[in-house]
């Protein structure tokens, strides 16, 4: 019912489940949790977070899994600048649903611009060659991320853990863009993004967790992890005047609709 479009699981701590990935996966089986897209910020990670796609699939009853590939804008300034598309396109596969997290942080790493620039143009590119959506991080860079986005003709993507106005909202939307809200949605200063959330289109709108970090009330001050997603859904069911769980229906098949937009990847 439940999709997390965005999480860590390579980041998760596990001490809850034993260390065991296969627990987790049960876990959010168990809180209705169908589907979760794990996040990659660097290509060292490619591998740990194949094996839990690995291991989703050798079980049907366990939720689905896929991933991204990308390089997040704080990585080093090095590896930002050498990106080349072909180096995305590598690591491309089937179950690969989307490129990123890349895009702009001037709140933790405004001295390398440049590099962060052109590692984002770089992640659009292969995304518009691949036909998948492009995963967009954005933190004190407001009018730099819309630019990149529109001078790259960025139509096919996510806003991750959105929490600007809805004059950014209306700009990525008309490039064709989904807005994903994460659990800050639910914190009790977020009235001004609640207010937001209630000028977006429901079609356009996405959940996550961003596990580990984020977690939404009431596991607020714990570590997040993907079965907390229904509580995202709880936050925005009293925005829309809706089910939570209505939401996590909508939010999926929304998250179905990004990813099959070109081609098919994921079941409903």
């Amino acid at each position: 019912m439940y999709t997390d479009s965005h999480c860590h699981l390579t980041y998760l701590k596990l001490d809850n489940y034993e260390q065991s990935p296969r627990h987790l996966l049960t876990a959010m089986r168990d809180a209705d949790v169908s589907r979760a897209m794990a996040i990659m910020c660097k290509f060292e990670e490619n591998d740990a977070i194949r094996a839990w796609v690995d291991l989703a699939m050798s079980d049907d009853s366990l939720p689905d899994i896929g991933m991204s590939v990308g390089i997040h804008p704080c990585q080093d300034e090095a590896m930002l600048k050498s990106v080349q598309v072909e180096d995305l396109l590598a690591l491309d596969t089937d179950k690969v649903w989307a490129f990123g997290e890349t895009g702009l942080d001037y709140y933790w790493d405004g001295n390398k611009k440049s590099a962060q620039k052109h590692s984002f143009a770089t992640h659009i590119s292969a995304s518009k060659i691949a036909k998948k959506p492009i995963i967009v991080h954005t933190r004190s860079a407001y009018h730099d991320t819309l630019d990149v986005l529109q001078s790259e003709r960025c139509e096919h993507g996510i806003i991750h853990c959105f929490t600007e106005d809805y004059a950014f909202a209306k700009r990525a939307l008309d490039m064709g863009l989904y807005i994903s809200l994460s659990g800050i949605v639910s914190f009790n200063k977020s009235e001004a993004l609640r207010e937001v959330a209630k000028q977006l289109p429901l079609d356009r709108l996405l959940i996550e967790t961003d596990s580990p970090y984020l977690a939404p009330v009431p596991k607020r001050g714990r570590d997040n992890e993907p079965t907390y997603v229904p509580y995202v859904a709880q936050a925005l069911a009293k925005v829309y005047g809706m089910d939570s769980a209505e939401i996590g229906q909508m939010t999926s098949q929304n998250f179905v609709n990004l990813v099959n937009q070109y081609k098919v990847v994921i079941g409903d």
